[in-house]
């Protein structure tokens, strides 16, 4: 049954169904429940009052009492603005209305004292202030004894005057009106351990909060409850997976032992053991596996994703793995068909430009199950391609497939669900992780393979370009393949393609003994494949490209990486590139090269990637500078759908809340001793999204 918050806010008092419709298009507000979690994002302190003389533009936003003593129309047509002249014991200011006069003058009447509040700001040699807040002066004691609530709105809210002021009188009512149907959901007992105060409390101070204390008491309630409520939702859809999802059991190792004793060409990392020794345990276990292993470019994920086919061949099932590009499929294909051979293992690859002959011998042997690996992109998910029994997929750089896309691995088998190895080269902070894949079982790959130097990163400005390029001839000298790099922020804008051809000019022009590559998005798929493949030859010296080299590209000869406008790039963007070179023994440079202004955001970036190589660290300054949207493109997924919690700087409220989600359902799976809690997951739920079904 439909409850009291699920009514509609074109019934409530101050909202009405115009309002109601804005909010719901500008806001998506559409309910009382939206709107009382609809959290302020500053608040102003009103109880201090300043005189009209004490004004000045410096000021951020005040508040003094004046009355109006005249009004005037000042300029015409669309420069047309509304003057109203107040006046308190000291002097006079004028207010501005841009828009609304006649709505302005029927409210506010001159000779009557009011409460003024706004922002001064200097035109010409006199002080105004532009739609200021202006409410009667009732008593001369101030009216509210609480910090203002200010809301994010948009411009077409402001323009039909909803603002902040009506927004508060709307929470004001919704407040007063539910006062009987706030109840709590949080056990007592998580209350008691760590200090929180009641629901009702906290929902009162985080709209209205009578100082910085009680502000900071109901977000952090309100921030846990939050937190706690996702991963609930996660470890109980995790829990629930193991319970009923059951999986292939792999328990003879004998094919990966071999080849761990007879051909593997160089030793495992700890980190890398540690790895397969979960996901072995998982393929024990008789639920399927859903693991997602991180690891920083070059930390040799590849090898512990083929050493656990070995696993899944040696028990008689088929192994897939996915790509997100022909040339990484190729890499991918390239690099483990020399151990599949060593083995006797049969193996191909499938892409967009397998021909069709090609294509019915890997269907037909898919299919009677003579063919154990199969290398891939998409094509790997077209209906065609039926398995006899699929054991594990391996999905490579993950984020780039679509949901319904990794959905697709789970119909390739009829009775069976294959094991799911999913990889990133992207590092996820720790507290993005939690929250994003909480529901899945996560593996760091947190070592790079002996005899991996560090990539030596520095920053140079433009007028360093003579001592860069001088740097670059020495390198080529001795050998080594160059990748120059420029942002490509829109494949089809003419000025960033500029950028790329005029310098791929200049280099020409610079080193004209050097054979070159050009690789850019207008390129045909074909073009692209063919000045890869030579500059991975080792025929050209110097590869321009845009960023279409950043995933997929395996060069070990080439030592320098160097990035133009460096400050036009993320983050995790400059660590991917980076991450283009070091893959041989030598050093390897990366050369960050900007302009002379750089902004503050952009110094960050660039002193974080000259500082350091770990991928984990680089990816938490990412998280605090741009936070958890755009990220890992998470916005779409709904999950990260927080109100108040903030993944950047509330880790510590996020690893309370996950302990507790692990403790509750523990102890009682189904929350049958707290209803309250269990009723609020279950309208979480009822849009639940999960990475696990289709990871």
């Amino acid at each position: 049954m439909p409850g009291f918050f699920d009514q509609s806010l074109s019934y409530l008092k101050g909202i009405g169904p115009q309002r109601a419709e804005l909010l719901a298009k500008e806001l998506e507000l559409f309910t009382y429940g939206d709107l009382l979690r609809y959290f302020p994002f500053r608040y102003e302190d009103r109880t201090q009052f300043v005189k009209i003389k004490d004004l000045s533009q410096y000021d951020v936003a005040v508040q003094f009492k004046a009355t109006i003593v005249r009004w005037s129309t000042v300029g015409v047509g669309h420069k047309q603005r509304l003057v109203g002249v107040c006046k308190d014991d000291t002097g006079e200011i004028e207010l501005v209305w841009f828009k609304g006069a006649n709505w302005v003058q029927s409210r506010i009447k001159a000779g009557i004292p009011y409460i003024i509040f706004g922002k001064p700001t200097r035109y010409g040699s006199t002080l105004n202030i532009a739609h200021p807040e202006v409410e009667p002066l009732i008593s001369e004691a101030p009216k509210n004894n609480y910090l203002y609530p200010v809301y994010p709105l948009t411009d077409k809210l402001r323009k039909r005057f909803v603002d902040s002021k009506v927004l508060r009188k709307a929470i004001q009512v919704l407040l007063r009106e539910s006062q009987n149907y706030l109840t709590e959901v949080l056990p007592k007992d998580l209350i008691l351990k760590y200090g929180l105060i009641d629901r009702k409390s906290a929902l009162l101070s985080i709209h209205f909060p009578t100082d910085t204390v009680a502000l900071k008491k109901a977000q952090y309630r309100l921030k846990y409850e939050e937190l706690l409520m996702i991963q609930l939702k996660l470890i109980r859809l995790k829990l629930t997976r193991i319970d009923k999802f059951r999986g292939i059991v792999f328990s003879n190792s004998e094919l990966l032992n071999k080849f761990y004793k007879e051909y593997i060409p160089f030793e495992l990392t700890g980190a890398q053991k540690k790895v397969i020794k979960e996901i072995y345990a998982d393929f024990r276990s008789a639920s399927q596996m859903n693991r997602l292993v991180q690891g920083d470019v070059g930390s040799g994920k590849t090898m512990v994703a083929f050493l656990c086919m070995l696993i899944a061949i040696g028990n008689g099932t088929q192994c897939a793995l996915m790509a997100p590009t022909e040339i990484l499929a190729e890499q991918h294909f390239d690099g483990l068909s020399t151990y599949a051979e060593q083995l006797g293992l049969s193996i191909a690859r499938l892409t967009g430009s397998t021909k069709k002959a090609r294509r019915k011998i890997i269907h037909e042997q898919l299919e009677d199950g003579s063919l154990q690996i199969l290398v891939g992109t998409h094509a790997l998910l077209e209906d065609k391609v039926k398995f006899k029994q699929l054991g594990l997929a391996v999905v490579d750089e993950q984020h780039r497939f679509g949901v319904a896309q990794r959905a697709k691995l789970w119909q390739k088998n009829e009775k069976t669900f294959p094991h799911i190895l999913v990889m990133t080269a992207t590092p996820i902070p720790r507290t993005l992780a939690m929250t994003l894949y909480g529901d899945l079982d996560i593996s760091v790959i947190d070592e790079l393979p002996a005899g991996r130097k560090p990539i030596q990163t520095q920053h140079m400005r433009d007028s360093q370009r003579i001592r860069m390029f001088d740097f670059l001839d020495k390198e080529v000298l001795k050998g080594r393949q160059i990748y120059i790099v420029y942002p490509l922020i829109e494949e089809s804008s003419t000025m960033d393609y500029k950028d790329l051809m005029d310098g791929y000019e200049s280099i020409s022009r610079r080193f004209p003994n050097y054979p070159l590559s050009i690789l850019h998005g207008r390129m045909k798929a074909d073009d692209k494949e063919f000045e890869m493949r030579r500059f991975a030859k080792g025929e050209t010296k110097i590869m321009v490209a845009t960023t279409v080299i950043e995933v997929g590209v395996n060069v070990p000869n080439a030592s320098v990486m160097v990035i133009e406008n460096a400050e036009r790039f993320g983050l995790s963007q400059l660590h991917q590139l980076r991450g283009r070179v070091g893959r041989g023994a030598e050093q390897s440079f990366c050369l960050l090269m900007t302009g002379l202004k750089l902004s503050k955001e952009a110094k960050t970036r660039i002193g974080t990637m000259v500082e350091t190589n770990d991928g984990f660290k680089i990816a938490e300054t990412d998280l605090k500078l741009r936070g958890p949207g755009d990220l890992m493109g998470t916005q779409q997924s709904g999950i990260l759908d927080l109100k108040l919690a903030d993944l950047s700087k509330d880790g510590e409220i996020l690893l309370l809340a996950r302990q507790s989600a692990i403790d509750l359902l523990a102890a009682d799976p189904e929350l049958t001793d707290y209803p309250q809690l269990a009723f609020q997951l279950k309208q979480k739920q009822a849009n639940a999204f999960t990475w696990s079904r289709i990871s």
